[in-house]
């Protein structure tokens, strides 16, 4: 069985700075895709950050510029550094991965419990 469990979320001021942590655990042979996304209360839930093997990683026009999302593919972990934090950024951030299993099994798609951060002016 695969999980993903985030961690890192907390309370910041404004232009603070806070890291999250995308951990999977269970059978991987391989995560080719992870994707961080975050849905603030009465909104429906947007991806911010994603990273793709061979593509382009990518970042919503919202945090292009503040937030960086890298992998460490030994530790099955992926990270959001997020810089300059602003309260229109609080939100529950949950990570979500295409993982595949085995060698040659097919791919599915796996989410988080999600993790809050909460902006303070």
């Amino acid at each position: 069985q695969v999980q993903l469990a985030e961690s890192g979320g907390g309370l910041v001021q404004t232009g603070g700075s806070l890291r999250l942590s995308c951990a999977a655990s269970g059978t991987i042979s391989a995560m080719p895709i992870v994707s961080w996304h975050r849905q603030a209360p009465g909104k429906q839930r947007e991806m911010v950050a994603r990273i793709a093997y061979g593509n382009p990683t990518y970042y919503s026009d919202s945090v292009k510029g503040r937030f960086t999302i890298s992998g460490d593919n030994a530790k099955n972990t992926v990270y959001l550094y997020m810089n300059s934090l602003q309260p229109e950024d609080t939100a529950v951030y949950y990570c979500s991965a295409t993982i595949r299993r085995r060698a040659f099994s097919p791919t599915a798609d796996y989410w988080g419990q999600g993790t809050q951060v909460t902006v303070s002016s």
